[in-house]
């Protein structure tokens, strides 16, 4: 299917009032930075130009990005470097269980770029940094947002059988707009991906919830919008993010609507009348955003 084109009459470059970023004054901002510079690790706060990194390191967390910060993959949407990567880093998943253990975390997001250079997609370096985390502490609730592996049964097995407690993989945008979204994933193959995941998990006994996010203000319209919702539920999705896209720079995908807060809400409302299980929708929400605000352990009845 060929990429949509997008109208540049529609183009909003011009951010509204209710995209604001505060500034680090906290001292605990400047420390996690240190600490992450100590370690020599990427984080998707840095990489992706996350708008709330500054109050999520004056926070005292992060999520993680392993396998480099090169990725294979050239998405419209992604501030991420695409470029040859550099050979995994065998001892990459002890210094993030490093990070855990001094960042105090009881919820830890593990996130990666797309590694399409290796067989397994780096899905082995996934299940070596949940082992890791797990030596630090057993009870750590482990959120990992992986990409789709080019849908291979071995690697989402690989991931699976580390056991995490939140499987995050994320949609990005409606069907129509992937082509010229996403670089080389396709939307049925992605919630198919979800779907083997939730279904692999369930026939191992494994307690384990899917979740996904969706971009908003790309051009979609809102009944692609409420189709996606209704195809993530589908596959068994249970927990939802809805947050606006903002440019990373020129080059990338241009802003065709800034969604009010308000419609957020309305979204957010809409979602859970479809059963999502926890839903997150607003201007600045990001895949782990608050990401331990949900705890699957009370609110998904394990």
């Amino acid at each position: 299917m060929a990429a949509p084109k997008i109208d540049p009459s529609l183009h909003q470059e011009r951010k509204p009032d209710w995209i604001k970023v505060r500034l680090p004054s906290n001292p605990v901002f400047f420390s996690t930075k240190a600490m992450i510079s100590d370690l020599r690790l990427h984080t998707v706060c840095e990489s992706a130009q996350c708008p709330n990194r500054w109050e999520c390191w004056s926070g005292g967390t992060a999520t993680m990005m392993i396998a480099g910060d090169r990725c294979t993959r050239a998405c419209g949407f992604c501030a991420v470097d695409t470029a040859k990567p550099f050979p995994l880093e065998e001892d990459e998943p002890q210094r993030v269980a490093e990070a855990v253990r001094r960042m105090k975390l009881k919820h830890v997001v593990i996130t990666a770029v797309a590694r399409d250079d290796i067989p397994d997609g780096g899905a082995e370096h996934f299940a070596r940094t949940i082992a890791e985390i797990r030596k630090v502490d057993p009870s750590i609730v482990i959120e990992i947002l992986t990409p789709d592996f080019n849908g291979k049964d071995d690697s989402l097995r690989t991931v699976v059988d580390a056991t995490p407690q939140i499987f995050n993989h994320n949609l990005e945008t409606v069907e129509r707009l992937t082509p010229m979204v996403r670089s080389r994933a396709k939307y049925r193959l992605s919630l198919d991906f979800l779907k083997r995941a939730k279904e692999l998990a369930d026939s191992l006994g494994q307690k384990m919830v899917t979740k996904s996010g969706l971009m908003l203000g790309l051009g979609e319209q809102e009944n692609e919008l409420f189709q996606a919702m209704d195809d993530l539920r589908e596959a068994g999705v249970g927990v939802l993010t809805l947050g606006q896209y903002l440019r990373p720079s020129p080059q990338h995908l241009p802003v065709v609507e800034y969604i009010t807060p308000e419609t957020f809400e309305l979204y957010g409302e809409i979602a859970r009348k479809k059963g999502f299980t926890h839903v997150a929708s607003g201007p600045l929400v990001r895949s782990s955003y608050h990401a331990s605000d949900f705890n699957p352990i009370d609110q998904a009845g394990f």
